[in-house]
């Protein structure tokens, strides 16, 4: 996976004053992150003060997605560039290494 197959999996709009960020349109969705980027992807799951939701993180070449669990059946998931991956990972202080960015924040 990389942000360029990531992409072209769902319909993207940009997050208001999120540069790099996108939400996948339609509002919140019953399809998990799974389902959205198939099996097989390292997906890391944490909880943070900064959000009130579970964070699902999947990183990868060029970026990376992170997804709320609103609820069992409620998700939204969001598609980063590289630098909107680092700065909204810096926001919710996970502890988290971003392979391909120069900005490391520790491993989960």
């Amino acid at each position: 996976m990389n942000y360029e197959k990531a992409w072209k999996l769902g319909d993207w709009i940009p997050i208001r004053d999120c540069p790099g960020r996108f939400v996948l349109n339609g509002g919140p969705t019953t399809i998990c992150v799974t389902e959205l980027l198939g099996n097989g992807m390292h997906i890391q799951k944490f909880q943070s003060d900064k959000a009130k939701d579970k964070v699902f993180v999947v990183e990868f070449d060029g970026g990376g997605t992170i997804s709320y669990q609103k609820s069992a059946n409620s998700w939204v998931h969001t598609l980063c560039d590289c630098a909107g991956f680092a700065r909204k990972m810096k926001q919710l202080e996970p502890l988290h290494t971003c392979n391909d960015c120069t900005n490391k924040i520790g491993e989960v």
